[in-house]
């Protein structure tokens, strides 16, 4: 309850000189562990914009769309700030993009970024067909399975493809051992990320250099980096200048453009890989996509889908404006899944206001998304799935301004374009052709969400045939 959470954030405070150290632990990890569900609770105490404290760190949390429109995207600027003594910076080293603080490095390296995604078109294939082509191997990976899959494994698989391609112009077959190690080490260093383990680094510096498990995720970084470190420098050894392959190349000939005291380092061009690859597996959350299933909305879909393809052989993006329940139901599924129901923590760049109270320069923010995504007066539907929530009257589809699971503003995720196109694309190919069904025999499904970067559910399988009509 919410006396308990406070309570927590005293006990944090008192065992920087407590004796009894490792009995605390246990009981403030079982604290953490409830954090999202007790943000909503102190929000109907103290209301949209309450604060706390996070060891002896003040913290506000903002709720409701209002507030957080007003800080995310009014008063953008003033929040875009990020905290810099936090498990996640030091993991980071407070490189790349997504942890940068506020600034000309994070300015300059967002901005180019973006526009590379947005303008992919390098080498002969553009961002579309690259996800096109790896779906035709989840299509087969289905097609010789014909039983059952772990959605969870495969579609991790396949986005890492994705996203590995776009950066390094590379693809691994799906048991090769490089993209296994990446996989592991990204999920090991996500689920790290917001674990109670992550929580206590940042409460009680005490024990940061304890042998304790959020060690193992700046290992398991220290390997990425490597690994991103030798295709760096295949690519500088093969790479035609002027003529970008991938993200890499794009990168290497804007630093070989920069004068030397230029924010785009070869040190910076690793760490936002890393940041990149984040953006484009996790946030993507494609099994996701398999949670509809329990909703029952597929047949619907498959009946628009099946009347719109008709006659066609290949799946474009701009489909999608034709298809408007499908694009509800994905939409849906979002808001509904709520994958970072906290978003990444901000902190405000200098003295500012919100909602009445003033904050000072360095306040950290917590954005509670699913006060947004759930909130009455927003949504037709608020508690419960239904596709309606994005259809008006007409059938049409519509984008209320309260769905930002990506969050919003400048500090909007990275990947939200390439989430877009990939969810609709894979969504709509696999409903073309397949049936996913949950095992009878497998009981109840767990929705039991497990923490890291984004919430995804506890591993299941699902049973997978043609569609008879194929």
């Amino acid at each position: 309850n919410p006396s308990q959470w406070v309570m927590f954030w005293g006990c944090v405070a008192v065992l920087k000189t407590d004796v009894w150290f490792v009995p605390c632990i246990k009981a403030l990890i079982d604290l953490i562990k409830t954090c999202v569900a007790v943000v909503f609770q102190l929000r109907e105490s103290y209301g949209n914009v309450y604060s706390l404290f996070m060891g002896s760190k003040p913290a506000v949390v903002i709720n409701g769309f209002k507030a957080m429109k007003e800080a995310i995207v009014t008063k953008s600027t003033d929040f875009a700030g990020r905290p810099q003594d936090l498990f996640i910076n030091d993991v980071t080293q407070r490189k790349g993009v997504v942890m940068a603080d506020f600034g000309p490095m994070w300015r300059e390296h967002r901005r180019f970024a973006l526009m590379t995604l947005r303008n992919f078109g390098l080498g002969k294939k553009s961002m579309e067909e690259r996800i096109l082509e790896e779906i035709q191997y989840i299509i087969e990976t289905l097609e010789k399975n014909n039983n059952t899959v772990s959605p969870q494994v495969m579609f991790h698989n396949a986005g890492s493809n994705i996203i590995c391609q776009v950066l390094f112009g590379t693809r691994y077959e799906y048991d090769d051992e490089t993209i296994k190690l990446i996989v592991r080490c990204f999920t090991e260093i996500t689920k790290m990320i917001n674990s109670p383990w992550a929580m206590l680094y940042d409460s009680v510096p005490l024990i940061r250099h304890l042998p304790l498990p959020f060690n193992k995720a700046f290992e398991d970084m220290e390997i990425f980096l490597n690994i991103a470190r030798h295709l760096v420098n295949e690519h500088k050894r093969t790479r035609v200048s002027g003529e970008p392959r991938d993200f890499v190349d794009c990168y290497l000939d804007e630093l070989e453009n920069r004068d030397d005291d230029s924010t785009f380092s070869e040190e910076q061009l690793t760490r936002i890989t890393f940041d990149l690859y984040v953006a484009g597996t996790d946030t993507n959350s494609e099994d996701v996509i398999f949670c509809s299933y329990f909703f029952d909305p597929s047949e619907r879909c498959q009946h628009e889908i099946d009347r719109v393809l008709v006659g066609k052989d290949r799946v474009t993006f701009e489909d999608r404006l034709a298809m408007p329940y499908t694009q509800a139901v994905i939409h849906e599924i979002q808001r509904i899944a709520n994958t970072v129901p906290l978003s990444a923590f901000h902190c405000t760049t200098k003295d500012t206001e919100l909602m009445g109270y003033s904050l000072p320069k360095g306040t950290m923010i917590i954005q509670n998304l699913n006060s947004v995504l759930r909130e009455e007066g927003q949504w037709k539907f608020p508690h419960e799935f239904n596709p309606e929530n994005f259809l008006n009257e007409q059938g049409e589809f519509i984008k209320p301004e309260a769905f930002m699971p990506f969050s919003t503003g400048p500090r909007m995720c990275l990947g939200e374009g390439l989430a877009r196109m990939e969810l609709f694309l894979i969504t709509v190919i696999l409903l073309r052709k397949f049936e996913f069904i949950w095992p009878e025999d497998a009981g109840e499904p767990d929705f039991t969400p497990v923490f890291g970067v984004t919430l995804t559910p506890k591993p299941y399988t699902m049973k997978v045939r043609l569609r008879s009509d194929q």
